[in-house]
């Protein structure tokens, strides 16, 4: 037994030790198998490139280059492929082969006809591209203080007219190739963010968006039907990528001021021109005060950004999550905004990536404080003679005065407007590769936004006076559902490239499921707007229950698209989207939405070849139909009975109830034909590039509302299908590489366009209507006259004003009649057409520089031939009122006995015309050699707004240009800000 022991230990031993020696000897051969790369990543113009992450592609394995752009990495074997990335660069893939030194350069993204756009669900190379898509990447930002996406576009693509103002609450107005529709809220592009039409824009941070392509002809929206008239926005934001895990945070602080103010009065000033002309105040107006009042209700506003952000994965597995921060103070005392976003994404493939899903979850939350916008005026015409407040501490109010005539600080401190907006969006999305180049997809998304708007008019305030105080609510859901299904069909067979697309698309909107109510009559304001029930409310006050409906639409949709490419020469796509909607009558619920466009890549011609210069050259011709159903709700097209009058009868008040609108069965969409002819270019490598488009935009079967005959229907009016609305224009691009090497770069990039606008008809043979007058600005005296008309011939925001003959002998102004003739009297037939609202050109020039580790951008932006309707100037401009109201230094030059100076007429309708220094950035990144722990560091400060040239009169140019009555600055304007802030970016 023993033996046997022995034995059997000495057989254990044995095989011990060949285990061991066979360990010993793969490890021996692992060790000789793996090797150490190194080398340098740098850009086009040689310089290092720092931060670039190095992965060994199917693994977590990963590095990043140091700041002189160099790396190091132990990879497997020969067959590995090493993977460089870099935000705002063109990722490459290399097999390390035999080689122990691997050198990299990365292309921009912004300078290769390779880079890919976002289209309607898909993506193409640019050099591929058929229609007119311009795509703006986040190093072309605008910078500053940004509230709301768009303003990073403003003046960054050409055709795109955003005008907006100081106000932080304010999203501004968004035209793209001119007006195409005359009803309210009907002009904005649709917003696609990740895929997902139709989401708030509000749910994305700037600091998360990885680019904007904007598709702006037909031939490349029709793919999105009946909701692509005005232009489709496409974000796609910040995702994992596969790469190693990074930490990214971006911030900045910065402090806002008015950029420009109207020239009132001082308190001397007003005394010593009453006494000049032997008037005087009112004892109760001049207590001897000297006040300021825009200096009262304005403020240094400050502003902060935080931005936190994890992105990362592996081969297989990707996520992202990120945190913003955004607070902006307005420069208007009251007024604020107050926005938290979060964003979370993570994708997973599987089946040998065969299965690829992503989840994503955005949530924002949003609280707005805003002032009565009867401050704007008050802080004009409120005498400087007055204190504030009187000695006892109350508000210096004449409440015997009519016309809103009340104390701009009261009216802020004694008034609350909050609203706060909650929004959360899920999506989620799996695409599944059959076989090849035959791909499944399906997305099901959910939006989810609450409101709750809150005010309040305190018992000092003199909007309510007498009420002891007014409180309102408001609480209002509104979802959408949207689920996506579509097939994709990717094949070559040889010098033929085909790519077919196939979906469906189901979408329900349900908005307005809340309620509003009010009361009144508050023993105290201690509680605010927070317990309504606290309210005493007087005999025979109606409860505000406001007019926002419950309502659900509906649409459904059917698409398909077929991109053919030969030889890499010739391109051609043709789309078809059948769209189906519950807003429009039974006789139009469904609409068929066609485009086809085709290019011809004439540098890939041989009879180019010997055109070295020329690196690509493309002629794009597009047609296409899309639709628009913005502007109304899902009850347009019935037959609605409400409350219409408020009758006494048996000790109680009751609603009598009855017809408010009439059924329309025929109701249907706006449709917009639009053809579209452009030139792609890129010459000496990419060191120029640009284009040109001319377009056609026609615009018909504009919805607005008809009289009619009440003998053939319950109203007297319908809301039908008439007119046409025409916009014909060019939009131009081109981008140079000024310098290029490693010490020193210049890229210089301008963009220019001319639109112009005409309303061909608004009457057929059924209705008929001769002008639509719009713009009752009111006014003293002025309360029935219209400012602007809507009309056959004419352009949207044509001015219909009185016309300025200058001073009679006794210095009261004058008015042409139409025989030529003066008056000086009310007359209607002294009003005729005086110019218009829209430009002529609007323009943006950007310039980049960098420095060594320096680096610089300064923007300009301007508009060029619009008229502006200057009715705020208009309305002070009144001698006679300065014993009741304070009036500008431009009244010191009229006569005193001027009774029609303040009437709207073109006097006052300016040069619009502007160029102003829009943002201008400085930059530095440091050297992180010794600082391993940091990727990168760069600090810079950005000044907004700087300078603005131009001849208008107002306090800033930029007037709002959307709906139906653009440009008219009346009383309403939030005045523009100059901003300085300094910020840092930092990767880890």
């Amino acid at each position: 037994m023993k033996i046997n022991s022995y034995h059997s230990w000495a057989t254990q031993l044995k095989c011990l030790l060949l285990l061991c020696f066979m360990a010993l000897g793969g490890l021996a051969r692992a060790q000789s198998a793996a090797q150490q790369i190194s080398g340098k990543v740098t850009d086009e113009a040689g310089a290092a490139l720092p931060g670039v992450t190095v992965l060994i592609k199917g693994s977590t394995a990963a590095v990043v280059t140091d700041d002189a752009g160099s790396y190091r990495i132990r990879v497997n074997s020969a067959q590995d492929v090493l993977r460089f990335a870099m935000v705002g660069k063109v990722s490459r893939e290399l097999s390390v082969g035999g080689r122990s030194v691997i050198n990299v350069t990365l292309k921009d993204e912004s300078n290769t006809l390779q880079d890919l756009v976002v289209v309607g669900y898909g993506t193409s190379n640019r050099k591929n591209l058929t229609g007119a898509i311009t795509s703006v990447k986040p190093d072309q930002f605008n910078a500053g203080v940004i509230s709301t996406p768009s303003q990073l576009l403003q003046g960054k693509v050409a055709g795109l007219n955003i005008t907006k103002s100081g106000n932080p609450n304010e999203n501004g107005a968004i035209i793209l190739r001119g007006p195409s529709s005359l009803r309210a809220g009907a002009q904005e592009p649709l917003y696609v963010i990740d895929g997902v039409a139709a989401a708030s824009i509000d749910l994305v941070a700037p600091d998360d968006i990885k680019a904007i392509d904007v598709l702006k002809d037909a031939s490349a929206t029709a793919i999105y039907g009946a909701r692509a008239a005005n232009g489709v926005i496409l974000i796609t934001t910040k995702r994992g990528d596969g790469v190693a895990p990074g930490l990214s945070y971006s911030s900045y602080a910065g402090t806002e001021s008015v950029s420009n103010t109207i020239d009132m009065l001082s308190a001397e000033q007003l005394r010593n021109y009453l006494g000049e002309n032997k008037k005087s105040l009112n004892p109760t107006d001049d207590d001897g005060s000297a006040t300021n009042w825009q200096d009262v209700v304005q403020r240094r506003g400050f502003s902060t950004n935080h931005n936190l952000s994890l992105y990362g994965g592996s081969s297989k597995t990707s996520y992202g999550i990120s945190a913003n921060f955004l607070e902006n103070n307005g420069i208007m005392k009251g007024s604020a905004l107050e926005r938290y976003t979060l964003k979370a994404n993570v994708g997973q493939k599987a089946f040998n990536d065969r299965l690829n899903l992503n989840f994503s979850v955005f949530n924002s939350r949003t609280v707005r404080d805003d002032i009565s916008p009867l401050v704007y005026p008050n802080m004009l015409i409120y005498l400087p003679t007055v204190a504030p407040r009187r000695q006892d501490g109350s508000y210096t109010e004449d409440f015997s005065r009519t016309r809103n005539y009340l104390n701009p600080l009261s009216l802020i401190d004694n008034n609350i407007i909050n609203n706060k907006i909650k929004t959360f969006l899920g999506n989620f999305q799996a695409e599944l590769d059959i076989v090849k180049g035959l791909k499944y997809t399906l997305s099901l998304s959910y939006q989810d936004e609450n409101t709750n708007g809150n005010f309040y008019n305190n018992r000092q305030s003199g909007i309510n006076r007498g009420l002891n105080g007014v409180a309102v609510r408001n609480a209002y859901a509104n979802t959408k559902k949207l689920a996506e299904t579509y097939l994709s069909y990717d094949k070559a067979f040889g010098k033929h490239v085909f790519k077919l697309l196939g979906g469906y698309s189901f979408q329900e909107d349900r908005n307005g499921d809340g309620f509003q109510s009010s009361n009144q009559g508050f023993v105290t304001d201690e509680l605010t707007y927070n317990n309504l029930g606290l309210g005493d409310p007087l005999p025979g006050s109606v409860v505000n229950y406001g007019t926002v409906r419950i309502q659900t639409l509906r649409l459904i949709s059917f698409y398909g698209r077929i991109n053919y490419d030969l030889d890499n020469k010739y391109l051609f796509q043709a789309s078809l989207r059948r769209d189906g909607s519950s807003a429009f009558g039974l006789n139009n619920r469904w609409g068929y939405f066609p485009s086809a466009s085709a290019a011809w890549r004439i540098s890939e011609e041989n009879f180019m070849k010997n055109a070295a210069f020329v690196e690509d050259l493309k002629v794009r011709v597009g047609y296409g139909v899309t639709g628009n159903s913005l502007g109304f709700d899902a009850f347009t097209r019935f037959s609605l009975y409400a409350p219409v009058e408020r009758f006494y009868y048996d000790g109680r008040y009751i609603n009598a109830v009855g017809p408010f609108q009439n059924e329309n069965p025929d109701l249907k969409w706006e449709r917009t034909a639009m053809t579209n002819v452009g030139v792609d270019f890129s010459l000496f490598k990419g060191r120029v590039q640009g284009s040109f488009d001319v377009y056609n935009k026609k615009t018909s079967d504009l919805i607005w509302d008809y009289r009619v005959s009440t003998t053939q229907y319950f109203v007297g009016n319908l809301t039908a299908n008439v007119g046409q609305i025409d916009n014909k224009g060019f939009e131009a691009v081109v981008d140079v590489s000024v310098f290029n090497n490693k010490k020193f770069t210049w890229k210089s990039s301008v963009n220019f366009s001319h639109n112009k606008n005409v309303v061909r008809s608004l009457s057929n043979e059924k209705f008929s209507l001769s002008a639509i007058p719009t713009a009752q600005l009111g006014g003293k005296g002025q309360t029935s006259n219209y400012s602007q008309v809507i009309q056959e011939g004419l352009p949207i925001g044509s001015f219909n004003t009185y016309r300025y003959a200058g001073k009679d002998s006794k210095g009261v102004s004058q008015f042409y009649l139409p025989d030529g003739n003066l008056t000086t009297e009310y007359s209607k037939a002294a009003v005729g057409l005086t110019g218009n609202a829209q430009p002529d050109l609007i323009y943006g020039w950007n310039n980049s520089f960098t420095l060594g580790r320096f680096d610089l951008n300064v923007f300009l932006r301007g508009v060029y031939g619009n008229q502006i309707l200057n009715a705020t100037l208009a309305g002070l401009n009144s001698p006679g009122d300065a014993t009741t109201n304070n009036i500008p230094q431009f009244t010191l030059n009229e006569s005193v006995n001027d009774n029609n100076s303040y009437i709207i007429s073109d006097r006052f309708i300016e040069n619009g015309s502007y160029l102003r220094l829009d943002n201008a950035t400085l930059g530095y990144s440091f050297n992180l050699e010794k600082l391993k722990a940091l990727k990168r560091l760069r600090v810079y400060t950005t000044a907004s707004n700087l300078f603005v040239i131009t001849k208008y009169r107002g306090i800033d140019p930029e007037i709002n240009m959307g709906g139906i009555q653009p440009g008219i600055d009346n009383n309403n304007f939030y005045p523009k800000t100059r901003s300085f802030l300094f910020g840092l970016n930092v990767t880890f």
